[in-house]
Formats: C-alpha cells, structure tokens, sequence
C-alpha cells in the first residue's frame, strides 16, 4: 500500500479548507489545528502554523503506507536506507535518500468498507502532487522506485511517479535537496474547476493547460503565490487501489 500524502502549514487554514473543497477535495479529519482531505487520487494534510512560523505556506513531501514494518523491509531491501520512526506524534517511516533528503511514511487508515481507497465523493479526476527538490534527478527517482512508486515520466530535469493507492510523487531538478510546492493534476478538462473555483469567489485563471489558482498564504506574504493544477497526460489514470 503506497499513497501521496503531502502536509501543507498554513496560518490561513480557513481559506485553504475552501480552496480544497472548490478543487472536489473532501474533508476527512477535523482535530485541533490538523486537518486531513481526500482527493479522488491521493490525500493531503493540512497543519496551522502562526503567521511568519518558519513553516507557513510551506509543504512538506510525504507518503502513507499500510504496515510500516513491512514498508521499511521492503524498502531497505530495495536498497534505500528507511528506519521505523517513534516520536511524540506516533510511530512512522524515515526514508533516507541518496541526495541527502529525508522524508516520513505515515500509517495509513482503511476506509469504513475495509479497503484503502479516499472518500468516493472527492472528484476522481483530481490527484495530489507531492514533490521533491533534488539536484540528482535520477538517485531520487531510483528511491522513489525503492518505496514501491511507478514510473510515469523520467528525464534530466524531472520524474514523475503514480502509487498504487493514489497520488502523484515527482522529483523536479534544483540545486538543493529540499521540499517541493504542492500542487495537482487534473484528468479531464480544467474549465469545470475554473468555475467551481470562480463561483467560491477564488482568484483563478487557465494558461496553455494549467490552471493557476491564488494561494490564500501569498495574501500573508508566504510563497508561492499560486497553486498549480495540470492537465494529466492522456496515458495517465489515478486509481485507488482498494488492495
């Protein structure tokens, strides 16, 4: 079991919640200062932070994984270094890549019929990016296929991988190993998201098949200034996998 599951800090939780649920995420987790969406492919985290906190606006790339145990044995046996994590917040994966960067599998939990799939009433054409910054494309890609990801799209500048649970991993070239934006891809037509986007009073626009949409951090001066939602290549679907 392997699904993207990034966490987004935020001062402006509000704003983001309304954001998401326009995109056709659905609310899944409602805690204190922690909340969780579901998209029809893939699951995000979204966390508060204070304003001017490090972290807002900030995303932090990350999975989810059925038996952690058995993750980081695989995972170790793939050959990239994965150690199973006890802290304050429970119990997770740290994944050690090549390039320097680390980043947690988190446990994952089974939907109310038994299996590992997101909410049937997210949009199913809309996945969660995660992404990673890496300055060696390929060590990092060669990790991700280490954890169990499928290679999509692979070249100097960029690979993109699917899991089988649900979400897009991608590693993009840059001169430090450090976090990625989020951002979406969308399996279908972006004009339906525009005006649902439009109609919840969300500053959005579509340029040579992407969407752009107003970060509610950029108004606190947090980067980026904009969410990107892509068109997904034709060969490309996004499963959730109830295995």
């Amino acid at each position: 079991m392997l699904r993207s599951r990034p966490t987004h800090y935020t001062s402006r939780p509000e704003q983001w919640s309304t954001l998401l649920q326009a995109l056709g995420l659905v609310k899944t987790l409602d805690e204190d200062g922690w909340w969780e969406f579901d998209a029809g492919s893939g699951r995000l985290a979204l966390g508060f932070v204070e304003h001017d906190h490090p972290l807002d606006g900030s995303t932090i790339f990350g999975v989810e994984v059925g038996d952690l145990a058995e993750f980081a044995r695989r995972t170790e046996e793939a050959g990239t270094q994965a150690d199973v994590h006890e802290s304050n917040d429970g119990r997770t994966v740290r994944i050690s890549a090549e390039d320097g960067f680390e980043f947690f599998a988190f446990p994952a939990t089974r939907a109310a019929d038994g299996t590992w799939a997101t909410s049937t009433e997210a949009d199913p054409a809309l996945a969660v990016v995660a992404s990673w910054i890496s300055p060696f494309v390929g060590l990092a890609a060669n990790d991700l296929r280490n954890i169990g990801a499928r290679p999509r799209t692979e070249d100097d500048e960029s690979a993109t991988f699917t899991t089988k649970n649900g979400g897009i991993l991608r590693v993009i070239h840059g001169a430090d190993s450090t976090n990625g934006d989020l951002s979406f891809d969308y399996d279908g037509g972006l004009e339906p998201l525009l005006r649902r986007l439009t109609d919840a009073k969300i500053e959005a626009r579509i340029s040579e098949d992407v969407l752009y949409v107003a970060s509610p951090d950029a108004a606190g001066g947090a980067a980026p200034a904009s969410v990107v939602i892509e068109k997904s290549p034709p060969q490309q679907s996004h499963p959730s996998s109830p295995a």
